[in-house]
């Protein structure tokens, strides 16, 4: 912790196609997003505190800050936090640098606007990402799992063996947080969220459905509970796991993810937790077009 983070250094060597290296910048964007929302919430300081220099000069995120959470929610999103620190320095090291930290807004203001648009109405009072460990945790479901898609998305993409390896070892982890949040979910899906009076696995199926309209390219997302017929094999209401006819998991393009952290249904139009938008070749391409 607070070690200083040698920028140069562990880029120096980098074999990874130029093709490929746009595909993984445009990755840590949601990288950047899931570490500083996960070390605020879990830590209350950010990765300028916890690895100097590994964050490329871009700006600290707007708005977050320490969640009251119990101590075991804490400890686990803690961990979740440094794998995050992790990811980051992995992606940089493999493709000799990578894009700075974009702008980010992490506010509960930020948090508050997405609910209310999952819902179709703002919610009274506005939620509060950092109020508990319910309101923590329906936060944290809106974000590993659109890293997820990614990653699956990316991979059929990727050219080298390098990067192919690398998004699979950044999925197998990402996989594994989304499964997480969804189980302690799960656990109080009937548990009615204070002081609105909905349950959490309405929540879940609000945020899902959000993300799948916004997204513009079909069922890719579904909360914890479901039609039977949505369910695994069509048997079962329960759906820890988002997964599609075959239990495998959906794959989104840049775009889609684009027009869900975004906010806006629109790729070329930022907002949402990126408010100038995303970093990297393959964002900016989007943005260049925008007449926002």
């Amino acid at each position: 912790m607070g070690q200083d983070y040698d920028p140069i250094t562990p880029y120096s060597r980098s074999n990874v196609p130029k093709a490929d290296k746009n595909i993984l910048e445009f990755a840590l964007n949601l990288e950047y997003l899931e570490a500083e929302f996960f070390l605020y919430g879990s830590t209350g300081k950010g990765l300028d505190h916890i690895q100097p220099g590994l964050a490329g000069g871009g700006p600290p995120p707007m708005g977050a800050r320490m969640a009251r959470l119990t101590p075991l929610l804490r400890n686990i999103i803690t961990q979740f936090a440094f794998q995050e620190v992790g990811h980051l320095r992995a992606i940089k090291g493999k493709i000799g640098g990578g894009i700075p930290r974009p702008l980010m807004d992490l506010s509960s203001k930020s948090f508050a606007i997405t609910i209310s648009k999952a819902f179709g109405r703002p919610l009274i009072p506005p939620f509060d990402p950092y109020a508990n460990d319910i309101n923590y945790m329906l936060a944290s479901y809106m974000i590993p799992y659109v890293g997820l898609t990614g990653y699956v998305g990316a991979n059929p993409k990727l050219q080298s063996s390098t990067a192919k390896q690398l998004v699979a070892g950044l999925l197998g982890v990402e996989s594994g947080q989304d499964a997480v949040l969804r189980t302690l979910l799960y656990n109080r899906g009937a548990e009615k969220v204070a002081p609105y009076g909905i349950t959490v696995a309405e929540f879940t199926d609000r945020i899902s459905g959000l993300r799948n309209k916004l997204g513009h390219a079909g069922l890719k997302d579904k909360g914890l509970i479901v039609p039977v017929t949505l369910g695994v094999e069509g048997k079962m209401p329960g759906n820890l796991l988002i997964a599609d006819t075959d239990s495998l998991s959906y794959g989104r393009k840049p775009p889609e993810i684009l027009r869900i952290v975004y906010g806006s249904g629109k790729e070329q139009v930022p907002g949402g937790f990126f408010p100038s938008g995303a970093n990297g070749t393959i964002a900016k391409k989007y943005l260049k077009s925008s007449k926002y």
